[in-house]
């Protein structure tokens, strides 16, 4: 797990200013993904935890949504590079430097995680644990907002992104994993995003059981 990791972090490290220029106001022409957010927001204010965690959150502008939302939102990214930019971008903030499959996060302890696309670098025989450590840092009842690259064919595709090597999913082999690590999947959301690559955005919502 840590090569392509590490690789995966010198990439990132290597375009922080470049990807926030290109990302940090992406949400205002992506109405889907928006929505999603703001509606998984509502609903772990309605859990009554409000402390979420936006894992893999890049140059930290999910993060500072979440926070307008009304939320106790914290930022986790394995590249220091963008974790840099993020407190320079909103220095009332936190954000951590911290791997995906080892959370510093006690258990039980967050009412939401969001990961937005911050899974698709990730090997599919290493989802699994990844599915697992987000479930560990749940409380009962909290939620999950899944944004990934999604295929109709019946297995995960490697293709290149643009900054390392990335997957798109089967939307229904992502709810499988999701419920093996007890997270129930209650809404999904598929649109097509008018890429060149032909693949599908798609939005998950689980409850940890």
């Amino acid at each position: 797990m840590a090569k392509h990791q590490d690789e995966t972090r010198a990439a990132y490290d290597g375009v922080v200013e470049r990807y926030a220029s290109m990302f940090t106001r992406r949400l205002e022409t992506r109405p889907f993904a928006r929505n999603m957010i703001g509606t998984f927001a509502e609903l772990v204010r309605g859990t009554g935890n409000p402390r979420v965690a936006d894992v893999g959150c890049g140059p930290g502008h999910l993060t500072a949504l979440l926070h307008d939302l009304g939320l106790d939102a914290f930022g986790l990214d394995l590249s220091p590079a963008m974790l840099d930019h993020a407190r320079r971008a909103y220095p009332s903030l936190r954000y951590a430097e911290a791997r995906m499959e080892a959370l510093p996060v006690g258990d039980g302890a967050l009412g939401g995680v969001l990961a937005h696309y911050s899974v698709i670098h990730t090997p599919p025989g290493e989802l699994a644990a990844l599915f697992a450590e987000q479930a560990r840092v749940l409380a009962p009842g909290g939620l999950l907002l899944l944004s990934f690259f999604g295929t109709e064919g019946p297995e995960p595709v490697r293709f290149e992104h643009k900054v390392a090597p990335a997957y798109s999913w089967p939307v229904g082999r992502v709810v499988e994993l999701l419920a093996a690590a007890g997270l129930v999947a209650f809404a999904r959301l598929l649109h097509d995003p008018a890429s060149e690559r032909g693949f599908l955005d798609a939005h998950v919502l689980a409850r940890r059981s």
